[in-house]
């Protein structure tokens, strides 16, 4: 496995005045992870992000706006050919 960090965490966030900036520093200053993706624009963001703890980064998003869309897939299950 190329990564430390065992889940792919992708979801939507829904609100009102978000910040691709602001979000992306928090996930730098905040969680551990790597192949972070921030996109989208004031009203709409669609996270990526690899972590060993997903429930950190859903309620950190939930803070932010609604929540939707959630994918956390276990990336070393599916290493090994099982369902993630």
């Amino acid at each position: 496995m190329e990564t430390d960090y065992r889940y792919d965490t992708q979801l939507l966030i829904e609100g009102t005045d978000l910040s691709e900036v602001e979000i992306t520093k928090h996930f730098e200053n905040e969680f551990e992870g790597d192949c972070l993706l921030v996109v989208g624009d004031d009203s709409l963001i669609k996270i990526h992000y690899h972590t060993n703890e997903p429930w950190l980064v859903l309620s950190y998003c939930a803070t932010l706006g609604e929540i939707f869309d959630i994918v956390v897939e276990d990336m070393f299950r599916q290493s090994q050919g099982k369902k993630g």
